[in-house]
């Protein structure tokens, strides 16, 4: 198995807005596969708690690590993550636990809160935590070490779900860069004339920031709608653009999209 180390903490976020939150009749629920730091994860939310461990009264939240195809039978994520239910009315009362940090592996791929914040708070149409019937919660990741093999081990990244999506797989294509071509270097992301590395050496980490990119991009696309671009939202996606763009990806497939939003749509 092969590993990586992160020394630099940065905290990725991705944020799930759920809407029509009172006429949720499920006892749980996932967000959809995101990518944070490279890797795949989704958000396990029990709106009315979770029963079967006794809470009855609390919200129940959880973040999961989505196994990817490739992984090994072995993998572990070493990950220091936060969970987020923002206040819609006053930023200041938004609610993020401490930082946890856990050892996500096959045979525990979830962990979290089973009383995050009570029901009757969050319900309390004065709080703040539900508006316009949506409830909006997040969650930030740091992955200090993974033992997981690398996702380039084909051209695209395929992860698959656990009981309780209706997916059963989600298939994200994303072709591989061919490692004869010379990319950035993986400390810094910049202008820069790239150092030159022997692919080998560089392959895994190239795929992993590459991702991480792709992610960003992808989550930015998906929460951000074309009317509400003003002039800093189309600079922060310009400069991921040209940052994913390094990677000589074939992005035929995305980039009508982001030049939709950034406005140079023909």
């Amino acid at each position: 198995m092969e590993s990586q180390e992160s020394s630099t903490k940065i905290f990725e976020k991705f944020t799930w807005k759920i809407e029509n939150f009172s006429r949720l009749n499920v006892d749980k629920m996932y967000s959809d596969p995101f990518i944070l730091c490279g890797y795949p994860w989704r958000i396990l939310l029990f709106p009315k708690g979770n029963k079967t461990k006794g809470a009855v009264d609390h919200l129940s939240i959880y973040l999961e690590a989505v196994k990817t195809e490739y992984a090994s039978e072995g993998w572990i994520r070493d990950v220091k993550f936060k969970l987020v239910v923002f206040n819609q009315l006053d930023s200041n009362m938004t609610i993020i636990s401490e930082e946890t940090t856990h050892k996500f592996k096959a045979n525990e791929s979830n962990y979290g809160y089973l009383s995050f914040m009570k029901l009757s708070q969050l319900r309390n149409p004065k709080k703040g935590f539900i508006v316009k019937d949506v409830c909006i919660v997040g969650a930030e990741v740091f992955v200090c070490k993974t033992f997981e093999k690398p996702v380039n081990q084909a051209a695209e990244l395929t992860v698959s779900l656990a009981s309780g999506s209706q997916n059963g797989h989600v298939k994200v294509d994303v072709p591989i860069p061919n490692p004869e071509v010379q990319g950035p270097t993986m400390e810094v992301c910049s202008d820069d004339p790239p150092s030159i590395e022997r692919p080998r050496k560089r392959s895994r980490k190239f795929t992993d920031l590459a991702f991480a990119v792709l992610g960003r991009i992808l989550y930015f696309l998906r929460t951000k709608k074309v009317k509400d671009m003003d002039e800093q939202a189309c600079k922060e996606l310009q400069v991921l653009w040209n940052e994913l763009k390094k990677f000589k990806f074939d992005l035929t497939w995305l980039e009508p999209q982001v030049q939709c939003a950034l406005g140079m749509k023909s």
